[in-house]
């Protein structure tokens, strides 16, 4: 079975960049995943909403896009792991945090990786002895483990990250910094309460971390108390409108 799933995710991982029309049947029940400490596991649902059954196997990296199963090291316990889903049927994925020799940090959050791939069925019946190209899909979602008795509230969080003009051969930039212990992901930026959004100003910063944000098609770097208006992703997926301004 072992080599069976690492020959799918090799034929996943050739396949990936012709999977425009591809879509998975295994829907995830949310686009992150919060875990936080003191609980000691989450769960995650999932949901098949094609007309066939799917092969799914779970597993947790610390961000290497190219992971499998068998090569992450991460404390934390999917069950199950590797299962059957039958067509128009859930499944909930249980998250447990096993304590490891190298304890996480407890004064901010860690960020993990839940994939999820989903590996069709052989065909069947009169396509059985047609070439078929078929693609396994996998999904990524940022896990944020949250230590307990973080300082601070998430979603208050993006309200006091601050901004300052910068610029670098690319041109001009506005660097973020976030004092929270929180990871905080900006989806939109416009500076001036009324402007359209900057094309490509997004990102994540990380706790007590800094963000530099290209500032495409503006010309001359912002002055001092330019509006910054700016989207953040919260802990349900949903986004939440900030204000803030640029500093000296």
């Amino acid at each position: 079975m072992k080599r069976f799933i690492g020959t799918a995710f090799a034929v996943m991982a050739t396949c990936c960049l012709f999977t425009a029309t591809a879509h998975a049947d295994v829907v995830i029940g949310g686009t992150r995943v919060v875990f936080p400490a003191k609980q000691g596991e989450v769960t995650v649902r999932l949901s098949n909403e094609g007309d066939k059954p799917a092969l799914v196997e779970a597993w947790i990296d610390t961000g290497d896009i190219h992971s499998t199963p068998n090569s992450v090291n991460t404390p934390f316990l999917i069950t199950p792991p590797l299962f059957r889903m039958e067509p128009h049927k859930d499944q909930s994925l249980r998250i447990l945090y096993i304590q490891g020799a190298k304890p996480l940090p407890t004064a901010r959050e860690s960020l993990f990786w839940l994939n999820v791939l989903e590996i069709p069925p052989k065909p069947t019946g009169a396509m059985a002895d047609k070439n078929t190209l078929q693609f396994a899909i996998r999904s990524r979602l940022k896990l944020f483990y949250r230590p307990a008795n973080l300082p601070g509230d998430s979603l208050k969080a993006p309200d006091q990250l601050t901004f300052k003009a910068g610029a670098d051969s690319h041109g001009t930039t506005l660097e973020v910094h976030n004092p929270t212990p929180y990871y905080i992901t900006i989806s939109k930026l416009a500076l001036g309460a009324s402007a359209a959004p900057i094309a490509g100003a997004a990102g994540m910063v990380a706790p007590f971390g800094n963000l530099r944000l290209p500032l495409k098609g503006v010309a001359q770097a912002p002055s001092a108390d330019t509006p910054v208006v700016f989207t953040t992703i919260n802990d349900y997926g949903a986004g939440d409108s900030h204000k803030g301004v640029v500093t000296p």
